[in-house]
């Protein structure tokens, strides 16, 4: 299991030794990532895409959920009470068809529209992204955590530590 860990760091360079530490110890680049604001150029550092600056994920799942739920009530009713002219066979591959496309259809469409929502995890940070500060945002095996926390803030102690907690998806720390 993983999880997030968000340093706010004060400038590129700071950033940059950190990058280089955690790549000593280990941490892969896909594991990384980079906010800052758009007068700040990351270059060579590994910036952050889609999945961690928006809701992306999240919208994807719930619409799948929700789309799930709607195609497969539409099913039931769809071989309960068919259409009047109308006759059904095979009840149970009309459900689960009506079920994935709903699916499909809620997942697809709620990603597009969550794609442009920004994630609600880097509200935390936005006054200090506003001030030119760095977010690092780093995915790490549970039983590195106390580790990376101890090596980030040994070696730079201008660094402020955050962690989401899996349960609650809630920032702490």
């Amino acid at each position: 299991m993983r999880r997030r860990l968000y340093f706010t760091l004060p400038d590129v360079d700071c950033c940059k030794q950190v990058v280089s530490e955690l790549q000593t110890e280990q941490i892969e680049s896909q594991y990384i990532h980079v906010i800052a604001n758009e007068a700040i150029s990351l270059e060579g550092l590994p910036e952050a895409n889609e999945l961690q600056k928006t809701e992306l994920v999240h919208g994807a799942e719930m619409g799948a959920t929700v789309g799930g739920a709607a195609g497969m009530l539409g099913g039931l009713l769809a071989v309960t009470f068919p259409p009047a002219g109308i006759v059904l066979g095979g009840g149970a591959m009309m459900i689960l068809a009506t079920t994935l496309a709903g699916a499909g259809f809620g997942g697809i469409i709620s990603a597009l529209v969550a794609r442009d929502i920004p994630n609600h995890e880097l509200d935390e940070f936005q006054a200090a992204l506003i001030q030119g500060h760095i977010l690092l945002i780093l995915d790490i095996p549970t039983k590195q955590v106390a580790e990376i926390c101890y090596l980030v803030k040994q070696n730079h102690p201008e660094a402020d530590i955050g962690i989401v907690d899996p349960e609650n998806k809630k920032l702490v720390g």
